[in-house]
């Protein structure tokens, strides 16, 4: 056996181990870093999402109470929506009413804080702030406005801030719209689809901008019954049009399809098997009118 100048067959191995170890040391340092950086930024190391309460320079906690006095009509609906069941514990003592401070110690024992805080019932504030500066003022910019900023509403609803992100979504991050054009965060709408603060009146909302897509047809889509969330992703999608899915099975999920003796796709009594190789349903041709239609009853045109 032929060795190089120096190697016997006593240290061949030896030596073969050191070199593999000293090439391989620098992919093991990149290995362990990754690893823990993967440990350190995991979703699964994460107990649960950091809420922290909202701030107004010089501004405390009021309680629904006092907003009750000029919002009369929101706060009496207000119960209704699940917003109502949500407040801050963790207020600081210097951001509840100065009245119920314990004078004597200067400060709240943990049980008569949150009692005080439950007392108090500051659902409004949970999204608009403490506001004591508002109420004595009657100035706008002492209270925070979700209608304007979504970035209140994004501290709770993370999915739909990562939907807004995508390539495909309505303008909101962009300032253009808003979440309270689609949503009432003071459930006015006690019917709420699929639970939650979801669309109250399915179509009806999208049809404040989309007219075309949603007036009355001759021939109607019945998907369009069960609402136009039933193909779009309203807050965002990596599919054009804001679409589930992008290609001829989100179709073929209500319009199901059957496979002939000979390979052949059929879907009702009709072969699409050259159909389906074209191209989407509606973007092939053929159901170019997905929403409805006025003359024709499979949505050709």
């Amino acid at each position: 056996m032929q060795t190089r100048p120096g190697w016997t067959l006593k240290n061949f191995g030896a030596r073969t181990l050191a070199i593999c170890r000293a090439r391989l040391a620098p992919l093991g340092i990149v290995a362990l870093f990754l690893g823990v950086a993967v440990f350190l930024n995991a979703c699964s190391s994460l107990k649960k999402t950091a809420m922290v309460p909202l701030d107004i320079p010089g501004a405390h906690y009021v309680g629904n109470k006092v907003c009750a006095d000029c919002h009369a009509d929101i706060v009496r609906k207000f119960p209704a929506s699940p917003h109502a069941r949500f407040h801050f514990r963790d207020v600081t003592d210097t951001k509840v009413l100065p009245a119920n401070l314990d004078k004597n110690q200067n400060s709240l024992r943990s049980e008569t804080h949150e009692q005080n805080v439950r007392a108090l019932n500051i659902g409004c504030e949970s999204c608009h702030g403490p506001g004591s500066r508002h109420a004595e003022t009657g100035n706008a910019k002492f209270i925070i406005n979700p209608g304007k900023n979504p970035a209140t509403c994004f501290q709770c609803h993370v999915q739909v801030h990562a939907d807004f992100t995508l390539p495909q979504h309505h303008p909101v991050i962009e300032g253009t719209m808003n979440c309270v054009q689609c949503h009432d965060p003071h459930g006015g709408d006690i019917f709420k689809h699929a639970g939650g603060l979801a669309m109250a009146r399915l179509n009806e909302n999208c049809a404040q901008c989309h007219q075309d897509q949603t007036r009355p047809f001759v021939f109607e889509h019945e998907a369009m019954r069960e609402g136009c969330t039933v193909c779009h992703n309203p807050h965002g999608s990596i599919n054009r049009k804001m679409l589930v899915q992008n290609d001829p099975n989100l179709c073929l999920r209500c319009h199901a399809q059957t496979r002939g003796t000979s390979g052949e796709i059929f879907i009702g009594s009709v072969s699409h098997t050259a159909f389906l190789r074209i191209g989407t349903c509606w973007t092939s041709g053929c159901h170019s009118a997905i929403h409805g239609s006025n003359v024709d009853p499979r949505f050709r045109f």
